[in-house]
């Protein structure tokens, strides 16, 4: 067990080293038992986590908050847009005086371009942690959690499990790429061989794809990528297929929305299901477009894992803020 994250930030998937991350899972693991027994564990006693969203949340804040309160400390919710954050407050001030208030910043920051920088602005200011509750590049929190809930249903050791990490259609807004990016960089740490799906139009960055597939090569893992969505599914462990824009080809919302709009066959349904392993697991984020993304026989059905999964943010969640906050 590592035992050095105190005052650490957490913003890209890779801050934390594999150790250290499966320091992380261990504490969460503990924590979903003593959440499960009833029993107390104020951890964080008269702690404060300032919580600054410019995007908005149900699962992120409500288990962020929940998190904090289980552990005996106090979040507070702070939207940019009714505050000064709106009005001036730069990062660097954010960072010096929530600093000073607070025993830890978590952000929510998603915008193109923008919210990686802004959240590592605060963090060089910032005399506390700073977690990433999501920004336009990674999203670790929910990572972690995915992580968990895979050791959960397919064993610790994950190695040569294929999963799949696939584009899906939806029609609600152009989402970030943030979950693709922090499952390619983190799950080949632990051995599951990645095959990453999606319509040309919709690839990732440059720079986190030759990582990933670095880390793919450091620890034996595989990784291919492809552009049919029944290939991708074939002989797969974990199916992990959601939506994100096609931000590398286009960041004009009218243009990426008529892009999206040509793969509305990008969907999870029974049919594609079948082509998995029988014993295949499906995972999504949440909030999915309920038959658009996935059909709700897949969401509703024996292969879904979604409600352990969201479940798994407030554990996974609360070990980092344990582990960090102290």
């Amino acid at each position: 067990m590592i035992t050095n994250l105190r005052g650490r930030d957490l913003i890209c998937d890779l801050d934390f080293s594999k150790e250290e991350v499966e320091t992380v899972l261990d504490v969460a693991w503990d924590l979903k038992r003593k959440r499960a027994l009833g029993e107390p564990h104020p951890l964080l006693r008269d702690k404060t986590l300032a919580m600054l969203f410019f995007f908005s949340s149900t699962r992120t804040r409500s288990s962020f908050e929940a998190g904090m309160a289980q552990l005996g400390g106090h979040a507070a919710f702070i939207d940019s847009r009714t505050t000064q954050v709106a009005h001036g407050d730069t990062a660097k001030e954010i960072g010096e005086i929530l600093g000073r208030y607070f025993d830890g910043i978590a952000i929510r920051q998603v915008d193109w371009g923008y919210g990686n920088k802004y959240l590592n602005w605060v963090a060089e200011a910032s005399r506390v942690p700073v977690l990433n509750m999501q920004c336009d590049l990674y999203h670790p929190h929910q990572i972690l959690a995915d992580l968990m809930t895979m050791m959960e249903k397919k064993g610790r050791d994950l190695r040569r499990k294929k999963l799949v990490v696939s584009w899906a259609y939806a029609s609600s807004y152009l989402k970030p790429m943030s979950v693709p990016h922090s499952l390619i960089l983190q799950m080949p740490r632990f051995g599951l061989d990645i095959t990453l799906a999606y319509p040309p139009e919709f690839k990732l960055r440059d720079d986190i794809l030759e990582e990933a597939k670095a880390q793919a090569r450091k620890y034996g893992a595989g990784f291919e990528i492809v552009h049919d969505m029944d290939e991708a599914f074939k002989d797969a462990d974990i199916v992990y297929a959601k939506s994100w824009g096609p931000l590398m080809t286009t960041t004009d919302p009218e243009e990426g929305k008529k892009l999206q709009d040509k793969y509305k066959d990008w969907i999870t349904d029974e049919r594609r299901m079948a082509l998995a392993k029988p014993d295949a697991i499906y995972m999504h984020p949440l909030p999915a477009d309920r038959d658009v993304e996935v059909t709700s026989a897949v969401m509703d059905g024996p292969h879904s894992v979604v409600f352990d999964e969201a479940e798994n943010r407030l554990h996974a969640q609360k070990a980092v803020m344990a582990l960090t906050m102290w």
